[in-house]
């Protein structure tokens, strides 16, 4: 079984990169691995994905040698089951607000001893059987990659329950959900927020989880990589391309 290249970089330290994707077609995916970044997280929670398609996106994104994160939609063992199924090795659930809800993320993602997901080895995940089942089986939980999102006040206040939940790797903080629990929606930068996510952040990294967020410019990324955030999630895949077309546009009529 291949071992998870962004689980191993995370745990020796390092910082990682990666856009959300909303397109469907897989070249988006394989013209991230060209561009250098670390991983892509292929979005169901806003994005137009059928699983199918996801299918097709993890598979270019290991042909590239890049990391296929999936956002699922909900906290639910199906979405969960259905996209470790079909071979990604690393999910981002949204929406966690309790231990609770970390417990059932666990629960979901991780085999026995450490949770109870669906078995089942004819699938993409167990190599359609081309591996032993007990290398399929014995060794998912070590290359499983769980993030789970703290979006808001709730969350963040119920962070230190949160964090003593056993198999969860990265505290993902969701700016712009934050803001608007917060009662400034839409304003990333406001002191409320920032605030709120520098002391979650401390809070985690003295727990030992790498900790992760959305950023949308090179300086905020190196400003959040300062404070100890490694796994950055860069814009989103039709952002940065209207960017770059806007540019050129703007170039060309002289603006």
């Amino acid at each position: 079984m291949k071992t998870n290249i962004l689980k191993e970089a995370l745990e020796e330290g390092q910082t990682v990169f990666g856009p959300f994707c909303k397109m469907l077609d897989p070249t988006v995916v394989e013209l991230a691995a060209l561009a250098g970044f670390d991983f892509v997280i292929i979005d169901m929670e806003h994005g137009p994905y059928s699983i199918e398609t996801v299918q097709q996106m993890v598979r270019a994104a290991e042909a590239r040698g890049i990391t296929a994160v999936v956002r699922v939609t909900d906290n639910s063992e199906t979405s969960i089951l259905r996209v470790l199924d079909i071979g990604a090795k690393c999910i981002q659930v949204p929406q966690i607000s309790t231990a609770r809800d970390a417990g059932k993320v666990v629960k979901s993602a991780l085999f026995h001893p450490k949770g109870e997901r669906g078995m089942c080895r004819y699938v993409r995940a167990g190599e359609y059987t081309a591996i032993d089942k007990a290398e399929h089986f014995g060794s998912s939980n070590k290359s499983i990659l769980t993030i789970i999102h703290i979006e808001g006040v709730e969350g963040l206040e119920n962070l230190p329950a949160i964090l003593k939940c056993d198999g969860i790797d990265v505290i993902f903080l969701g700016p712009y959900d934050l803001s608007q629990s917060c009662g400034v929606p839409g304003q990333v930068h406001h002191e409320k927020v920032v605030k709120r996510m520098e002391e979650a952040i401390v809070l985690a990294k003295k727990s030992g989880k790498v900790v992760g967020t959305f950023v949308e410019s090179v300086e905020d990324a190196k400003n959040w990589e300062k404070i100890g955030v490694q796994y950055i999630s860069f814009a989103v895949d039709t952002g940065i391309i209207l960017k770059a077309f806007q540019e050129i546009t703007n170039g060309l009529s002289g603006n």
